[in-house]
């Protein structure tokens, strides 16, 4: 079962020494360092987050960049993180520099998607949020690229029917979603409507692990407390069973935002997320 299987090493599984939501979200880890790593351990893709790319087009350009991917067999690239795309004034031309960052990566850089959402419940006409969806995936359309929201607890659009009322008035053929495993657990969605999403907009699947309740709230959760698939209290292979039945058949990605985790070795952090993450394909 699934034995083809192509994982993507997303950014913060192997962002040594990043920290989340602080002016330090790029990696201690040389890019270079971090894709030979991922292609070492199997991985065929990988992520870049817009802090880290930034800092990486310090030291070395885009041609530069795309070359060291090309040359460790990195076929699925992902972009990420975009906010406040949906709102307007100040906040809105901070965030379109980000896409204009994003999207001139992506067109060089041939990315699969970038990863698009928001992570303080803003509260926006859902009219707007549309509207925005719908320019954001034209302006990727036109870099040949895909825009994939990640439906999560912090976002303003924080469930499958609003998630998909937004896809579908947007009405763009690269507009999608993309299911982490961490959210949809942490929104109790079922498995079973995971599997029941329609799939022209199925766009991605990310998977981690963790536990069910925790003595630190959310925020902190997610950002410092994930686990290597298998070692929490999550279904990883009963969601990725329901994923299969659905139809999807794109790479997965590993997502680990885990605080001890960032102090590893890079080659400790590739090898045991690549492997603990191929062990549940096969139970």
């Amino acid at each position: 079962m699934k034995k083809d299987v192509e994982l993507i090493a997303s950014y913060w599984t192997l962002a040594g020494g990043a920290e989340p939501h602080t002016d330090h979200e790029y990696s201690l880890f040389d890019f270079k360092d971090r894709v030979e790593a991922c292609a070492k351990v199997g991985f065929k893709g990988i992520g870049i987050w817009h802090a880290d790319l930034v800092h990486t087009l310090k030291r070395r350009p885009l041609t530069e960049i795309k070359r060291i991917l090309d040359d460790n067999g990195m076929k699925h690239i992902e972009l990420e993180f975009l906010g406040d795309w949906f709102l307007t004034g100040e906040k809105k031309k901070k965030s379109d520099i980000v896409k204009n960052d994003l999207l001139t990566a992506a067109s060089l850089l041939g990315a699969r998607h970038i990863k698009v959402g928001d992570f303080f419940h803003t509260d926006t006409p859902i009219p707007q949020v549309i509207e925005s969806f719908a320019a954001l995936c034209r302006d990727a359309e036109a870099h040949g690229t895909r825009i994939v929201y990640e439906l999560m607890p912090f976002a303003m659009i924080d469930s499958l029917p609003d998630t998909l009322a937004m896809l579908r008035g947007a009405g763009a053929k690269n507009g999608g979603i993309i299911f982490d495993l961490w959210h949809v657990v942490k929104l109790g969605i079922p498995y079973e409507e995971v599997a029941r999403f329609p799939m022209e907009y199925f766009f991605g699947v990310e998977i981690n692990d963790g536990t069910f309740t925790a003595p630190w709230d959310l925020v902190e959760d997610t950002v410092n407390h994930r686990r290597l698939c298998g070692e929490g209290e999550f279904d990883v292979p009963g969601f990725l069973d329901h994923v299969w039945e659905a139809g999807y058949r794109g790479p997965i990605g590993v997502e680990v935002l885990n605080k001890e985790l960032r102090q590893r070795p890079l080659d400790e952090l590739a090898t045991r997320s690549f492997n603990t993450t191929m062990a549940q394909f096969h139970r």
